[in-house]
């Protein structure tokens, strides 16, 4: 570039070009975007959703470690008639670790409501709110491993660094609420893709997930750190970030959009906006004794988790797009190879009353409609035992469910086979779980791409189907 002696910035052609070039294919991007996606930058309009979408925001409740599907939601008289007999079919090609024979549940199942749909006796209170599930008993996915099924799971891929769902979520519909980020991560946990979980890659930075905590610590200390500076007043504070934000902007007009410096500028308005209302989100002595006896807070068993559900609850009302609760700590998780009595008992009932809780309090305040609640873990359990009392990891087939956001309530879509071994009937891929998801909330999964390194990308990347019959 050539300084004058005015001192007055004259760009070089070639940085003109440059510069404008990048901003003729923002304006042709904006255009596109109509139709096809979400601008990558506050700069741009935000484009209605592709169809009228039947949720607004997601609450995904993540049990760490892989439930068994079949000692939870999906109910296998042949598995508890034949306990102990060999599986009369071929196990899958690809195994985590030798099973033997096979393991009748544990529990006892009864039907609830007026769906009549068989719920283990783990969990007594979500039995409860049966008739507002969609249990999906199909689906599966292509990983065995913990670390490859959480990428898949949460990404969309086990082998590359990919957008997490909140992200996309974000990129495509945005926070409705100006000074709470769009995606939050409450107690995730940092093992097995870590960050990646959360992350958002190639999207635009601000896309990525807000972690508060982590899994390892109690929930109480599930907070933002330095959410109040005790030693400048917020006016200062603002002065300040706004000849900031004038400095960083004087840049972007001399070398052109930088999306790393355009998303620096949008977390400093972010962090600053957040110390109003962030505090008072997290301040759960505004909640009355009831809910918070209903949430489970008044039980050292049941208080952890719970706290981690109303946080979920109080950040969904005020617009925050997607909430990730993670139920996980460092000894037993979801992940009973061993044991399965004493571990999935224990985290049972951690997780029971809190989800209930959540469900009812959702319904009563009418939040429950326009909010789609997603309950699962990377994979499910095996039919076979492993050792005396344990199962393997499993990701043929197994059981995730929906509630409220447009889905049909009170229903049991797909099937495993009389063991619950392999998905059988409507079978659902992850990838048809986050196409679905996207489609509830109004967004075509084949039409939310964002292109880089030279190919468009989406989160089913080329494959993905909409699994229509659940919707409402």
């Amino acid at each position: 570039m050539t300084q004058h002696s005015t001192n007055e910035y004259r760009p070089s052609r070639r940085c003109m070009l440059q510069s404008s070039a990048v901003g003729f294919g923002h304006l042709a991007l904006a255009a596109l975007l109509q139709k096809d996606s979400v601008a990558a930058g506050k700069t741009l309009p935000q484009p209605p959703q592709h169809f009228t979408p039947r949720a607004k925001r997601v609450i995904f409740l993540f049990m760490k470690g892989g439930p068994s599907h079949m000692d939870t939601f999906d109910y296998k008289p042949k598995l508890q008639e034949d306990d102990g007999k060999e599986l009369p079919f071929d196990k899958p090609r690809v195994q985590f670790a030798p099973t033997g024979k096979l393991l009748g549940s544990p529990w006892k199942f009864k039907q609830y409501g007026e769906s009549g749909l068989h719920v283990s006796e783990l969990f007594p209170h979500v039995a409860q709110r049966i008739d507002d599930l969609c249990v999906l008993n199909s689906v599966h996915g292509t990983n065995a491993a913990h670390g490859g099924a959480l990428l898949k799971l949460h990404t969309g891929s086990d082998a590359f660094v990919r957008p997490s769902m909140g992200a996309w979520v974000n990129y495509g519909l945005g926070s409705e609420n100006e000074n709470l980020p769009g995606f939050l991560t409450i107690c995730p946990t940092l093992a097995h893709g870590g960050v990646k979980n959360w992350g958002s890659a190639f999207l635009p930075a601000a896309c990525q997930g807000v972690p508060l905590g982590v899994a390892s610590k109690p929930s109480l200390e599930a907070n933002v750190k330095y959410i109040k500076n005790q030693k400048w007043s917020k006016d200062l504070q603002r002065s300040q970030i706004d000849l900031l934000n004038s400095m960083n902007r004087q840049h972007l007009e001399r070398s052109g959009p930088e999306s790393a410096l355009d998303a620096r500028i949008e977390s400093f308005e972010l962090a600053f906006k957040m110390q109003t209302e962030m505090p008072i989100v997290q301040d759960l002595s505004q909640e009355t004794e009831a809910t918070k006896s209903l949430y489970g807070l008044d039980n050292t068993i049941t208080e952890d988790f719970g706290r981690q559900c109303l946080m979920a609850r109080r950040f969904s009302e005020r617009g925050v797009r997607f909430i990730q609760v993670t139920h996980s700590d460092s000894l037993v998780q979801w992940d009973q190879h061993g044991n399965l009595r004493e571990g999935h008992s224990k985290n049972a009932l951690e997780v029971d009353k809190p989800i209930a809780g959540l469900l009812t309090d959702l319904k009563q305040r009418g939040l429950l409609d326009e909010t789609l609640v997603l309950w699962g873990g990377e994979f499910g359990r095996t039919p076979t035992a492993q050792g005396k009392n344990g199962r393997d990891h499993n990701p043929e087939g197994f059981t995730m469910w929906m509630a409220g956001g447009g889905v049909k309530p009170g229903i049991r879509y797909g099937a495993t086979d009389d063991y619950g071994y392999y998905a059988m009937e409507n079978k659902m891929h992850i990838h048809d779980v986050h196409a679905t998801l996207l489609a509830l909330l109004g967004l075509e999964h084949e039409r939310l791409t964002y292109r880089y390194a030279g190919r468009d990308f989406r989160l089913t990347d080329v494959a993905g189907h909409v699994h229509e019959e659940i919707f409402a």
